[in-house]
């Protein structure tokens, strides 16, 4: 058996190379159609990489637990005043540091609205009370001047959100300034840039916009303001006891958020009789990149699959025409008493040499995606270093396994597929007429 198809191999090769030219030019739709395939989902998985580092950066291993008032008007409230105490406390941060070890970094913050003066300027802002790590979660820059570092935890110092300055400082640097916030004077030591407003990725829990925040160290915070909040509502004073606004924890990897986040939650129940805190997983954010993933690499593989149903359609022609060729070759085998399915294993192999040859050199040449493309793109860069996007600079293809193993299966089954039907034509000629043919 295995000396017949190696013997059916060779005869089909050397049949091949009877015509070197047509058939390099049928096994080189197959081997474009095939280096399409792997070339278009390294593209596409390299896009996707990038795009879901990205949103790993914003914030897809990050979980965030937030207080939140509690649903009904009584829980929280001290019976005989206007007193509300809810939320997380300094202890709940503790505990979930010290005792969950898949935590990589935990960030607390407090938040409150406060009225900032310059003189006779004034901005309702938005107090954050925060640690040196709040600037790279949230993706702040500094624009001026510098951010909240250990040595400034206790004092009376503050960072203005871009917009907050203007108002405070709309002709001047503030950096250096003392404005009021609330009854206390504070020293402004940064400025930062302009940040577009963010939904649920990051270190926000709703829409958040950084424009109007004024940031102060979060023990400068619970010293100077306390806890304890008293704002007047309908024509009475009403307080809100809150020690902790935000809890943001990372982790490594995506694959443990759900697994911390369920620990997180179970711990905090433990302590809190009411559920006056929120945890908050933004993961759907990296289930929707692979999502797109998924349907990019669809519409890749159906492009690229085209190519493949184009070089086969173009296989069975020249395979169509070989059979015509070789009419009275097929006739003086079937009168030495050569079977339908002899014929029918010889022109199929042939057309499967065909194809997997193209399939395999399509491969190799997939293969040096990332070569080629780093190498296409310096060349270019080097021409002109204006002509590409700064995208293309960070992208690197990504070979996807799957894909070489499809497009080589896919090579292979376009040459069974269309071999078949030339096979047949040759199987089932009259061996007499094929005889007389010339």
């Amino acid at each position: 058996m295995n000396n017949s198809l190696i013997r059916t191999a060779r005869t089909s090769v050397k049949n091949l190379l009877v015509h070197k030219m047509r058939a390099g030019l049928a096994a080189l739709g197959i081997f474009i159609g095939t280096c399409t395939v792997i070339w278009l989902v390294a593209m596409g998985e390299g896009v996707s990489y990038r795009a879901q580092q990205q949103i790993k950066e914003l914030g897809a291993t990050n979980i965030i637990i937030r207080s939140k008032e509690p649903m009904s008007a009584s829980d929280g409230r001290d019976a005989n005043s206007r007193l509300k105490i809810f939320g997380l406390l300094r202890a709940d941060y503790r505990r979930i540091v010290e005792n969950i070890p898949s935590i990589r970094r935990a960030i607390p913050m407090r938040e409150l609205r406060f009225e900032l003066r310059r003189g006779n300027r004034t901005a309702d802002a938005k107090l954050v009370g925060c640690v040196e790590a709040y600037l790279e979660l949230n993706r702040l820059e500094i624009a001026r001047g510098r951010w909240l570092t250990q040595r400034d935890r206790g004092k009376k110092v503050v960072v203005l959100a871009h917009d907050a300055a203007k108002r405070l400082f709309p002709y001047e640097n503030p950096i250096g300034q003392t404005i009021w916030v609330g009854s206390e004077f504070y020293v402004v030591i940064g400025q930062t840039r302009p940040r577009m407003a963010s939904a649920a990725i990051g270190g926000s829990f709703d829409a958040r916009d950084y424009s109007l925040d004024a940031y102060i160290p979060l023990k400068t915070l619970r010293q100077r303001v306390g806890d304890l909040v008293m704002k007047r509502v309908g024509g009475e004073f009403q307080g809100e006891q809150v020690e902790l606004s935000q809890i943001t924890v990372s982790v490594d990897t995506v694959d443990e958020v759900d697994e911390t986040a369920a620990i997180i939650n179970t711990l905090l129940k433990k302590y809190h009789d009411k559920e006056d805190y929120a945890v908050v997983v933004p993961k759907e954010l990296l289930q929707q990149a692979e999502r797109t993933r998924a349907m990019f690499n669809v519409l890749l593989v159906v492009i690229a699959g085209i190519s493949l149903l184009v070089g086969g359609i173009g296989i069975m022609n020249i395979m169509l025409a070989t059979v015509t060729e070789r009419t009275q070759e097929i006739g003086i085998r079937r009168a030495l008493g050569a079977r339908r399915r002899h014929i029918i294993q010889q022109f199929l192999a042939e057309t499967i040499v065909l194809t997997a040859s193209g399939g395999l050199l399509g491969v190799l040449f997939g293969l040096m995606c990332g070569p080629l493309f780093r190498g296409l793109r310096t060349a270019v860069t080097m021409m002109s270093p204006d002509l590409l996007p700064p995208i293309v600079y960070t992208l690197e293809p990504r070979i996807a396994p799957w894909s070489v193993v499809l497009s080589l299966a896919i090579s292979i089954g376009v040459g069974i597929v269309f071999g078949v039907y030339p096979a047949r034509q040759a199987a089932y000629m009259d061996p007499i007429e094929a005889l007389r043919h010339e």
